[in-house]
């Protein structure tokens, strides 16, 4: 729950004390910075056969998941951002029907079509105005979520936690650094701009991504990856939006209206109903 809280609090911190930063930077500064970190407490160096995974897995999960991550945070409340991640199992349920033929269950179905339901109302047009860009980085984070979790799965019965850990982070710094640059070269204000006004909000900011959104969060993410079930994950991952609703308000002073506080409500509760009926049926076995 603490892991799920702290990457809760990226869109608001990102908001509070990095506003206006360039999204490749902003990734690169919390990645690169972390996996070398992590790397120097404990180094390590993967096998040759083991590059190409983690090339793809540092791709996809940190370069252009933490890409897409600060495109929300500087285009979408962070309530709004937070709370629309939780629409997540609809998604990886209907990947793992079109690409694994796996089909739902009928209590998935039912939760994910009042998920659906409800995220429809949330974000209709006519009662709040969000940022298509911001939700469009929305859809394409959950994307990658979904398929860097597939190959976290796979990587995880082949490789030591450790080594996954630092090199996705590594590597996907490291294109984030690259991209950034190249950034940086065509449109140059937003870089100059945040280098020349840094100041020590800005620094608190860029810890607080650092160390505890990515070193501690990560680490312990990839650590219980093998030591919980998914229903756990699904229990713990509550926290998520509730940090961001509270962030976002404590922060940035986002207010909604009592009708979508009760939507973010629902959304989140309906989102709990498939693990725990799972549950129940787990333990009364």
């Amino acid at each position: 729950m603490l892991v799920a809280f702290l990457w809760g609090t990226t869109y608001a911190v990102t908001q509070y004390t990095l506003s206006g930063w360039p999204p490749l930077l902003l990734g690169a500064l919390r990645a690169l910075p972390a996996g070398l970190l992590l790397f120097v407490i404990k180094p390590n160096l993967p096998k040759r056969e083991e590059w190409p995974v983690l090339f793809r897995l540092g791709a996809i999960n940190i370069a252009i998941f933490f890409s897409l991550l600060f495109v929300m945070a500087q285009t979408l409340p962070s309530a709004i951002s937070a709370v629309g991640m939780v629409s997540l199992p609809v998604f990886a349920m209907l990947y793992y029907w079109l690409v694994y033929k796996k089909s739902p269950t009928k209590i998935q179905l039912l939760t994910g079509g009042l998920l659906i339901s409800f995220a429809w109302f949330l974000f209709d047009p006519l009662n709040l105005t969000l940022n298509p860009i911001g939700l469009m980085a929305m859809f394409a984070a959950i994307s990658c979520v979904i398929v860097g979790s597939n190959i976290t799965k796979t990587l995880g019965v082949k490789l030591h936690w450790w080594p996954v850990l630092c090199w996705q982070l590594i590597i996907g710094g490291g294109i984030l650094v690259i991209f950034s640059f190249i950034h940086a070269l065509i449109t140059p204000e937003p870089y100059l701009h945040a280098f020349e006004n840094f100041n020590l909000l800005n620094g608190i900011g860029l810890i607080w991504l650092i160390l505890f959104n990515t070193m501690i969060a990560y680490s312990l993410y990839v650590w219980l990856l093998s030591r919980m079930t998914v229903v756990e994950f699904t229990f713990a991952g509550v926290t998520n939006p509730i940090a961001g609703i509270l962030m976002g308000l404590l922060l940035v002073g986002e207010t909604f209206s009592p009708y979508q506080y009760l939507l973010m409500v629902l959304m989140i509760t309906t989102s709990l109903v498939a693990p725990c009926i799972n549950l129940y049926i787990k333990y009364r076995k």
